[in-house]
This record gives structure tokens, sequence and C-alpha cells, in this order.
């Protein structure tokens, strides 16, 4: 991606935003202190460029420091300046714990930051989208900018990730009395453009609070994507207006555990000020037991012993001509309600025993020419579903597991595969670029498989280039994501099982390629944690004993 340089800019201004002990034990390697020991002021995920300037630093006065509007704003920018002010504020009042006196730092110190330029080169883009460009600059105290601190962004999307970098650059001084900050040039923009992160609501519902730390969360690691796999067998929570009769039959709750239309629109735009994009997952033509409030919608399942119906019901129907009048209805609501180009159709693990047993369904295959090969009505209902979605007015663009690629449906080109398989999984990267599909890559980040011990290095070292193909098929590798899938995993554990385990993977999402040293990374890794931790989030320990200044409470 284009680097982005923008020194010399002429400042237009438009408006001014101010911000008004511990025990260690011996550790199994038999030393006193942490087993990694943090970093300070180290951005996560590392910069693309990142120059200090000696050891000069300049300190942070709270009560007094602002954010100076150059140019353009928006509602946008300005709730990010209240939320970062928030962010200073906070950190500043468990310093104060460790002063003698409230001003002891001031009287000894004179090299303040009291104002950050925020200069936007061009009007606010009210929507995220999968072009939006993120990159953006900072400079504090720079010696063509000294006593100085500026970012400059073309776009607000940049500014976002700018205001975030800079509040982790800002760090406790040796005796955690006052905040400082290096003087540095970073010019940053991310390795790929899809930086994603899915979460289930389906097995467990979670509730909105819940969504939005989340969200908070993923922004502070610059993910740029909320996959939302809102339904599943197990619950339908999401609350159409064109088919209530689905939530009211297939959530765990009726009122109690759907996500109404204005709580969807709430979460989406929680996420879009904070530059994430909300991609809606509806899997079919598995994954949809839930939807029993649909009549016929779902494949009977009969007894192979007795011919008769054995009580069960299995995937979508696709024999059944009503069924796809239905899905059109049902994802053109979805189409308006998820304001995104992508909407994600599943299309995985469908299991073809029911459809086995259905006798209606063996004649269908008889008079189709199918044999008993059962893929191929898969494929059937995957294309009849494609050119459904492909049709709408929105035109929106799809993404599908691989399966879907795998069983040979025609796609438009513009289609995604998502590549989620661990077995195989860099040869199916080779494989579908070599068809000329993009990609986005999830196989090596289930987080939801958890083990005892450091397992983040694994997801760290995890690199979706790493197959064999031409750099034309490089290109069209998107990205990736992580998942978190909900059959353990609800309120009580859901940020603590994640977090800053899911740091890894947008490490490997933003950050250059080169930057890949699991013992370089753990000090900073350390250093994010305690930082999210004292942000209020109960996130947990990713590399063994250790401390941090702040404890969750």
């Amino acid at each position: 991606m284009k680097q982005v340089h923008w020194l010399g800019a002429v400042f237009l201004l438009i408006g001014i935003y101010g911000c008004r002990g511990h025990n260690e034990r011996i550790l199994g390697n038999g030393k006193l202190g942490p087993l990694v020991p943090q970093t300070n002021g180290q951005p996560w995920p590392k910069p693309q460029l990142s120059t200090t300037y000696g050891n000069s630093v300049l300190y942070i006065r709270p009560n007094i420091f602002q954010f100076k509007i150059v140019k353009h704003t928006c509602d946008l920018v300005e709730d990010a300046f209240k939320r970062y002010c928030s962010i200073i504020l906070k950190t500043n009042a468990y310093l104060r714990k460790y002063r003698q006196t409230r001003d002891e730092f001031m009287m000894t110190n004179n090299l303040y930051l009291d104002t950050l330029n925020v200069h936007l080169m061009s009007p606010c883009e009210p929507m995220p989208h999968d072009k939006m460009d993120e990159s953006y600059e900072v400079k504090i105290n720079s010696p063509d900018y000294p006593g100085q601190g500026l970012i400059v962004a073309s776009t607000n999307w940049g500014i976002l990730r700018a205001l975030e970098t800079f509040s982790q650059l800002l760090h406790p001084n040796s005796d955690s009395t006052s905040l400082q900050v290096k003087s540095i040039l970073i010019v940053d923009y991310p390795r790929f453009p899809f930086r994603s992160f899915l979460l289930d609501t389906s097995r467990h519902y979670l509730p909105k609070k819940i969504i939005y730390e989340n969200l908070d969360l993923m922004a502070m690691n610059k993910y740029n994507i909320f996959h939302w796999h809102i339904v599943d067998d197990e619950s339908f929570p999401y609350q159409s207006t064109t088919f209530p009769i689905l939530s009211e039959k297939g959530a765990y709750h009726p009122y109690t555990h759907v996500y109404t239309q204005e709580d969807v629109q709430d979460v989406i735009n929680y996420a879009r000020l904070r530059g994430i994009r909300v991609i809606p997952e509806f899997d079919t033509p598995g994954h949809t037991l839930s939807w029993v409030g649909i009549p016929k919608l779902l494949t009977t399942c009969y007894n192979e012993t007795t011919g008769e119906p054995d009580g069960k019901l299995g995937p979508i129907d696709p024999t059944v001509p009503a069924n796809f009048v239905f899905l059109r209805k049902l994802f053109q609501e979805i189409a308006t309600v998820f304001p995104d180009k992508y909407i994600h159709l599943g299309g995985d693990e469908v299991d073809f025993s029911c459809w086995k047993s259905n006798p209606e369904i063996q004649d269908f295959m008889k008079a189709s020419n199918f044999s008993t090969d059962y893929s191929r009505l898969e494929e059937l209902y995957m294309q009849n579903l494609v050119d459904e979605i492909q049709s709408l007015p929105q035109n929106k663009s799809i993404l599908v597991w691989q399966e879907v690629f795998d069983n040979g449906v025609e796609m438009d080109s513009n289609t995604v595969i998502h590549v989620w398989k661990d077995k195989e999984s860099m040869q199916e990267l080779a494989n579908v670029t070599a068809k000329g599909y993009r990609a986005v890559f999830s196989a090596c980040w289930y987080l939801n498989i958890i083990s005892y011990g450091v397992d983040w290095v694994d997801y760290y070292n995890c690199e979706p280039h790493n197959f064999t193909g031409t750099a034309r098929q490089k290109k069209l590798i998107l990205g990736g994501g992580a998942t978190m899938w909900g059959e353990y995993i609800d309120s009580t554990n859901v940020i603590s099982t994640t977090w800053p385990r899911a740091a890894a993977p947008a490490e490997r999402l933003w950050s250059a390629a080169t930057v890949n040293d699991t013992e370089e990374a753990a000090p900073r890794l350390e250093e994010h944690r305690c930082r999210l931790l004292q942000r209020g989030f109960s996130v947990s320990p990713p590399n063994g004993s250790g401390y941090c200044r702040y404890d969750w409470n």
C-alpha cells in the first residue's frame, strides 16, 4: 500500500477539544520479577515505520492537554476525541496513587505536550467500507516540529487509527508519577485491508454491552470488520421485521434474548464510530435448525428402517421452490438493515444424512440425474441462493465458506472465499487464488480452541502468504480474521478468553510481514495487555507470571 507523507501542511484551525504497590514472587526461571518484562510506550500492532529522536520526552498534563482540530472534522472525529480524553484522564487518575504531591512532576519538568494538532485532509466519510484508507502519520517533537505534536491522515479512518496509536505511545515515567511520550515519527498503514473478528451470538446470546466491549477492544487492536455470526442451529436471535416468527420460534427467549432492529442499528453505529464495518453471517443451508418458524423450510428426516419421519429436521430443503422465495425476501431485508457491501452466506458443514433419508429428495435426485452425489444438491442450493442475492437491488457482494468453492459453485468474480479448515489450508488458498477468486483466511485463528500456557505464539506465527503461488495470487489474499465460536463462551468469559490472544492475528494482519519475532513481540504484548487492563477490560495474562501497575476492578 502506498505510504503517506504530509509534512508541512497548512493549518486552518477549526476547533479545540480539551481533556480536563505490588508483591513479586520467585518464578520458574529462578529470577525475581515478571517472566516477560513489558516495554514502555510501544504501540500494538507495530507500526510500519517508527523513528525515535534521541531519549527526549514530553510530559502530558491531562487537565491542560487538548486536541486541536485542523481543517475538517465530523461527529466521528469529535466522538473519538472524547474517548481518548477519557482514556488519558483515567490513566492519570491511576498515577495519582504514586505521587507524593499532586504537582510534584510539574515543578521539576518543563517540557510539555499540551496540544496535539489533528489534521484531517478531506471531508469525513460517513461509513467504513472495503476500500477505506486507514493510513496516517504521527509526529511528536520531531526536528522539524520541535516541542509540538501532530497527526495527519487523508481520511477520518486514518485519524481514528492515529489517535489509537498516540494513546498507546503515552506511558508512565520511571517512577510512575506522570505520563510521558517519546519524540517520535510514525508513518503507518495496514498490510491487509480485511482484518475481521468473528463473534458467535447464537450458541450463547451475548448482551449488547459485551458486543460493545469487544468492538472497543477490536478498535484498540486495529481490527476493522466485525463478522457477526448472528444465528445458527441453536438459536435465531435476530428479530426480523419481515418474518418475526423466526425469532419468536427460534430464539432462546423471544423477548429477552433477541437483537431488535434498534439493537442492530446501535451495534452498527457503535462500530462505525470506531472505523469498524459490520458484516452479518446468515449461514445456510446447514446450521439452520433454529429456522423452524418457517413451515416446510427444513428437510423432514426419515427413519431408514421404518420409512417414516423420525421427528428430526435437517438442512433447508433445496427441492421446494417456495423456500427460495422466502430466502429472497429475508435477504432483501438483511441487505437493507446491514449497510456494508458484503453479506456472509456461510455454506459450510452441510450434513447430507437427512437429505439422503427423505424420499421426496431421493426422487428429485433421480429426476435431476444427480445419482447419489448430494454435494451436487448442495451446489444447486448455493447456486440458486447466490443468484438470488446477486440480483438484489442493493448490489451486495458475497463471502462464503470454502466448501462452496470446493463443491464447484459458479460465483461472481467479486465473491470472497473464506478459508477456515486447518488441514491443507495453504493448498486451499493456492487453489482459490489460482481460480482468480479473492480469499480471506481464518484457519489458524480459531481462538475458541484453548490450551493451557502460551498459545498466542502459534497465532502470531501464522502467515496467510505461506502458500506456493504467484505474486498475483498473493495479492488476492485480502487478509483474514480471528474467530470466537460460542459453544463454551458467554458473557462471563468471552472477553478474558479472547483478549489479548486476538491481538496476535491483529498484528499479523496490520504490520509488515517482517514483523515476526515472537521474542521481540512478547514484551510489547505484555505492555499491551496491561494497557487494556488499565482501560477497564478483563483480559488474561498472555505470557505467564507477571504483574501490571493496575489491577482489573
